[in-house]
Parts: structure tokens; C-alpha cells; sequence
């Protein structure tokens, strides 16, 4: 096994990673705590090649009998893990980059080269260093993924909360997620109300109502109200735990492309020893065939094939695109058409008042404080909203005497007596608004409110694209790609980011 190949192997933990009861978080202490950083031995390896290496070079005109044994006992202490592996695949058959590179040392070693088999040791060692890294990249970026889970997780027992490692939950436990902290399980609410940022599994970047009997995915983000969640999965069974898990089977496999590079390499030391002969042959001088063979076995071909591989899976890993191997990263090169999702793709993904409609008879600034009233106690994106632009416009902010929220629908509050109405337009007409037709055009991206029965007006509340969308599709179809906008609301961000293709997703 080749030293890229073992390195991929220690990405993926024994005995297939995490069982359903064991923690994430720590038993990615365990496996990955040791992530490849610098060896100090490696280091020390290669700067004893180097300094021997230097001292052959100032030495070259002084060449005795002692400076060459220095010099190849050196090659061979400093060399000693590319020779061992060298032998490793001379047993199984196979030509790897420390095959040929050791043929080369060799043959550099029997004209007398020193400094030149010095030289292809150190590029090799200095080689194996960089691929240490790139491995350990990658193992980087599955440790943030695993680092996203908590440790700790509060469970019902003998009716009290206990805080307790996640290594001792089970599934049909009870487990309470506070606002702001993460969802250590997979598993069904079974009381509370809350907004849940599923962006780490889902990709959405708006918050998702969670109510009773809805799902929740370890890794997200409790951001408002308190959760008590039935647990059905956890460790490597979570949603959560098989993308970490496609991480690194993304790291450990290999790419066709490899496999071609791996034959070449193979196929250029085969060319070079018959080369070498031919040379032999013709000359008759033992010096110039062993150079043949030294620039042929001095090849990165089956080094660098696979250390690009690794290096571009690890890096999208950690710019949170997950590449399930070298096949798919192989197959980018292929694609004519690029699907874009809109929300927090080309927008923020975080709702703003973008416009304010008031009924006649009514001023912009009634109309926000009216429903500012409303929104107050509400944790819900769109209230966050209305309440932003109502700090914008300073306008004070009351708080109901009483607030009744209908999810997916609005909010019903009492103030000063009055009946403030708050949500779509079918809510509206539930609490008794004197009219059956909706004012706006397009009534599914306004925001209505009413006071006692009558229509105050209507608040457009959309996601903002952001200013390097358009730039962005102009800079794909630039590369001649096609690009299709999946989106309910295209028309509006069509204008905004150039029109590309569109294709409504509902």
C-alpha cells in the first residue's frame, strides 16, 4: 500500500466509526485528536538529508572514498521509509511513486551521484510531508462537521431533567433543546414551539417551524422557544452522522483518474528501463543508461494524482459542499447546467420589510406600529422583520395584553381593547375582514393587518438578493454554462440577477 493510500485508509475510523450509542463528539475525540499535523521526526528526517545533502555539494571537489560512504549511509537512514515501502511493493507487484523514485535513488548511487540520490531522497520525504497535510486538511474538516454535535444533553429521568453525555441516550428518550443550543439526536417534537435553523442538513436558510409531531435533525439550531424531543436516532444513524460518514468515504476513494495515472506511472518506468538498455546498447556506457533511468523514476505522476484528489475534497468539505468521492469530483468537469436554488443561495435567507402598503386613510408608519403591536411577542422570521424596520423608523413598541400565534397562518392580539390581525390573507378573512378580495396582486408575499375588522394595509416581507448574485450567474454563463433558478418567485429576482432560465419551484 502506497503512503497516499494508507493515509486515505486512517481517514475513515475502524470497525465502521460510531455505533448508535456511542457519542459523536467523543469518539471523534478519540479518532481524530491525532489528526496529522507536523512529525517532528519527518521534520528532522528531512533536514538531515538536506544538511547532508549540502555538505556533498561544498564538498563535490574533494571526492574521497569517505565522503561517498557518508553519503550513501546517509541516503539510506534518511531514505529508510521510502526503501522500506519500496520493498512492500516490489512484494505485492505494484508500481507506486516510492518504487520508482527508490529505482532512481539506486540508480543514482551506482555512477557515484550522492548528491543526486541525496536530492531525490529529500523531494521525496518533503513530498510525504505535504501529503501528511493535505490528508490531515481533511480530517480537519471532518473533525468541524463532528464538533457541530454536543457533548453534554439535558434528558428526562425519574421525571427531572438530567444533564448526561450523549453516549448514555437512548432512543424514546426525552430530550430538552433550549434556544440557541444544538439538537444533539434525530427525533419528533413532542412539545414546544420553536424556529429551527436546518441549514447544516436541509441547506435551508430560512428557520423552520418546529410544532408537536415534526421532525428535527441533529446538528441544527434551536433558535427560539424550548423543545422537548423524542429520540429516534443518534450517533452515526442520524442524518447528521451519514454526512459525516459520506465525508469519509468522499476522502478514502478513488477516482478513475487515479487509477490512469497509477498505469502511466507504471508504463514510464517500464519505457525508461527498455530505454535505458536501448541507450546501453548504443553507447556502451553504463553512466548514461543509469541517467535514463533516473529522470524516468524521478516521477510525481502517482504522487500527485492522488494528493489532488484529497486536497480538493477536503477543501470543499470545509467550504461546506460535500463531495461523495473522486468519481463525482472527476465528473465537474462535465457539467453544462447549474441548478440554483434562491433562498440564501443568490439572497441572504434572512426576511426584510422591502415594502410598506397602507389603505387609504392610513400613514406607513400607523400601519408598522399596528402590526410592530402584533408581532412583539412573536419569534417567527417574518415578526423579526416588521420589528427591525420598526426600530428603523423608531417607532415605539407595545406589547398585547393578550396574543394567540396560529402557525402557518398569523397572530390574533388584543390591545387597548382592540383586535389586531396579523398573517396571510386567508387568516385575515378569518377574523372577519370586511372584504373577500385581496388588495395586493399577489397577495401570497404580503403581510396583512387589520385592526377591529378592517384592512389597514398589507407589508412586503421578501428575502434580499445579495449584491454579488448578478455578477455571479454573468460570471457562469461567461464559462458557457446554463443556469436554471429554481425558485416560487421568480419574476422579481429574474430582473435582479440577470435572468437566467427560470424554472418555479412552488
Amino acid at each position: 500500500m502506497s503512503r497516499a493510500e494508507a493515509n486515505q485508509e486512517q481517514l475513515l475510523p475502524s470497525g465502521g466509526g460510531l455505533s448508535g450509542h456511542t457519542s459523536m463528539a467523543d469518539t471523534a475525540h478519540g479518532e481524530h485528536q491525532h489528526e496529522h499535523a507536523l512529525d517532528w521526526r519527518e521534520i528532522g528526517r528531512v533536514l538531515f538529508v538536506a544538511a547532508t545533502a549540502g555538505a556533498v555539494w561544498f564538498l563535490r571537489h574533494d571526492h574521497t572514498l569517505y565522503i561517498t560512504i557518508t553519503g550513501v549511509l546517509c541516503t539510506v537512514v534518511g531514505g529508510f521509509p521510502i526503501l522500506r515501502e519500496a520493498y512492500e511493493n516490489i512484494v505485492e507487484r505494484r508500481m507506486t511513486m516510492e518504487l520508482s523514485m527508490t529505482i532512481a535513488i539506486v540508480a543514482a548511487l551506482a555512477i557515484d551521484q550522492i548528491f543526486t540520490a541525496l536530492i531525490i531522497t529529500l523531494f521525496v520525504l518533503v513530498a510525504e510531508i505535504l501529503e501528511g497535510l493535505t490528508v490531515g486538511r481533511g480530517r480537519q474538516a471532518i473533525q468541524r462537521l463532528v464538533d457541530l454535535l454536543p457533548n453534554i444533553a439535558t434528558v428526562r429521568r425519574n421525571e427531572e431533567w438530567q444533564d448526561v453525555n450523549i453516549s448514555e441516550i437512548a432512543r424514546g428518550d426525552q430530550v430538552l433543546v433550549r434556544p440557541g443550543a444544538r439538537v444533539p439526536i434525530d427525533g419528533t417534537v413532542a412539545s414546544g414551539h420553536s424556529f429551527v435553523d436546518q441549514a447544516p442538513i436541509t441547506g435551508e436558510s430560512m428557520p423552520v417551524e418546529k410544532t408537536s409531531g415534526a421532525l428535527v435533525y441533529a446538528g441544527t439550531i434551536n433558535q427560539s422557544g424550548i423543545l422537548e424531543v423524542r429520540v429516534e436516532r443518534i450517533g452515526r444513524d442520524t442524518t447528521f452522522g451519514k454526512i459525516i460518514e459520506a465525508v469519509e468515504r468522499a476522502e478514502k476513494s478513488r477516482a478513475p483518474i487515479q487509477g490512469i495515472a497509477d498505469r502511466l506511472a507504471g508504463y514510464l518506468v517500464y519505457f525508461a528501463l527498455g530505454a535505458a538498455l536501448v541507450t546501453f546498447l548504443i553507447t556502451h556506457n553504463m553512466r548514461s543508461t543509469i541517467s535514463v533511468v533516473i529522470v524516468a523514476g524521478a516521477c510525481g505522476i502517482a504522487a500527485g494524482t492522488p494528493l489532488a484528489i484529497l486536497g480538493a475534497i477536503g477543501r470543499a468539505a470545509q467550504d461546506g459542499a460535500i463531495i461523495k468521492g473522486g468519481l463525482y469530483l472527476e465528473k465537474l468537469a462535465e457539467v453544462d447546467t447549474i441548478l440554483l436554488d434562491k433562498t440564501g443561495t443568490l439572497t441572504y435567507g434572512t426576511p426584510e420589510v422591502i415594502d410598506l402598503r397602507p389603505a387609504n386613510g392610513i400613514t406607513a408608519r400607523a400601519l408598522l406600529e399596528v402590526a410592530a403591536i402584533a408581532e412583539s411577542p412573536s419569534e417567527h422570521p417574518v415578526a423579526r422583520a416588521i420589528l427591525s424596520k420598526a426600530s428603523q423608523m423608531q417607532i415605539r413598541i407595545r406589547h398585547p395584553e393578550q396574543f394567540e400565534y396560529t402557525p402557518g397562518k398569523g397572530i390574533v392580539a388584543q390591545s387597548d381593547g382592540e383586535t389586531i390581525s396579523v398573517g396571510n390573507w386567508t387568516h385575515s378573512k378569518q377574523t372577519g375582514i370586511g372584504t373577500s378580495e385581496p388588495p395586493d396582486a399577489n397577495p401570497d408575499g404580503s403581510v396583512f393587518v387589520t385592526r377591529d375588522g378592517h384592512l389597514l394595509g398589507s407589508i412586503q416581507v421578501a428575502d434580499i438578493v445579495r449584491p454579488e448574485a448578478k455578477a455571479s450567474i454573468e460570471r457562469l454563463q461567461s464559462l458557457g454554462l446554463k443556469t436554471i433558478l429554481l425558485t416560487g418567485d421568480s419574476k422579481a429576482v429574474a430582473e435582479t440577477v440577470g435572468r437566467p432560465r427560470l424554472r418555479s419551484a412552488g
